[in-house]
C-alpha cells in the first residue's frame, strides 16, 4: 500500500514538472519569438508612415515657404501663416493644374520642385532643362543683363524661370522669352549678339535654384523704362541697374 502511494506521488510530481517545463518553454517562445516579430512590424509601420509631404492640416516652415511662393505668384490671396488649410490646398490645386502636375492638392516632391522648394528644407531647388533651353536662357540673360553684376545676371534668369511657374505667363521657357513685348532685347538686336560666358554660368545657377531676385516676376532699368505701369509693381530689391519687382 505504501509502495503504491509512493509511486502515485512520484508520478504526480513528474507530471507537475512536465507541465511546468512546457509552460516555461511556451513562455520563452512567446517572449523570444512573437514579441520581436511584433516589434519589427511596428517599426516597419512607423517607417512607412513617416509624413514627408505638406498637405491639408500640415504646419511649419515648409508650408510657409509654399504659401509665400503661391502668394507671390498670385495663386493664394491670404498672407502666409504656415498652416495648410483649405485655401492653401485650393491654391496648390490651381498651381498643379496650371503646370501640368497631378492635381491632388498635396505638395509632394514634384509640386515642391515646380515651386522651387526642396522637400523638408524649404530652400530653392533645381529646374530640369534641355541643352537648347539652357542656351536660350543664357542668351536672354546676356542680352538683357550685359554689363550687370553677376548676381544681377542670375536674377534676370530667375525672373524668367519664375514667370514659367506663374499663371499670368506662358508655362514654357521659350514661351516666356518670346512672349510679345516681354523683353526689349528680342527686338533691339541684343538677343542676336554673342553670349557672354558669365551669362552661361548665370543660367546654370538660376536653373540650379539660385534666385537673387527674391521671387520677382518683373525687373526694369529706371533710367531707360518708358512704362508708367512698371513703377506700380511692388519693389523687392535693387541689383545693379535693375529694380526687381513682384
Amino acid at each position: 500500500m505504501k509502495k503504491k502511494r509512493w509511486r502515485d506521488f512520484v508520478l504526480a510530481g513528474a507530471a507537475l514538472l512536465a507541465f511546468s517545463a512546457a509552460s516555461l518553454l511556451w513562455g520563452t517562445e512567446t517572449a523570444g519569438g512573437m514579441l520581436p516579430q511584433d516589434t519589427e512590424e511596428t517599426q516597419l509601420l512607423e517607417e512607412e508612415t513617416v509624413d514627408v509631404l505638406s498637405k491639408l492640416g500640415s504646419r511649419g516652415d515648409e508650408v510657409r515657404a509654399i504659401q509665400e511662393k503661391l502668394y507671390r505668384w498670385g495663386y493664394l490671396e491670404d498672407a502666409p501663416d504656415g498652416i495648410y488649410g483649405e485655401k492653401t490646398r485650393a491654391a496648390v490645386l490651381w498651381f498643379q493644374r496650371q503646370n501640368g502636375l497631378v492635381a491632388d492638392g498635396i505638395a509632394g516632391p514634384a509640386t515642391l520642385a515646380a515651386l522651387g522648394i526642396s522637400a523638408s528644407t524649404s530652400t530653392g531647388s533645381g529646374v530640369s532643362a534641355t541643352d537648347n533651353e539652357r542656351a536660350l536662357l543664357a542668351r536672354i540673360i546676356s542680352a538683357e543683363a550685359r554689363g550687370e553684376p553677376y548676381e544681377g545676371q542670375v536674377a534676370v534668369g530667375a525672373v524668367v524661370l519664375n514667370r514659367v511657374r506663374h499663371p499670368s505667363f506662358p508655362n514654357t521657357l521659350a514661351g516666356v522669352i518670346y512672349q510679345p513685348g516681354a523683353f526689349t532685347a528680342i527686338v533691339d538686336g541684343q538677343f542676336d549678339q554673342p553670349v557672354a560666358e558669365s551669362a552661361k554660368r548665370a543660367a546654370a545657377d538660376a536653373l540650379a535654384g539660385y534666385d537673387p531676385s527674391g521671387g520677382a516676376i518683373y525687373y526694369f532699368n529706371p533710367n531707360t523704362a518708358t512704362s508708367a505701369w512698371i513703377w506700380s509693381r511692388p519693389l523687392i530689391k535693387v541689383i545693379g541697374n535693375h529694380r526687381f519687382c513682384a
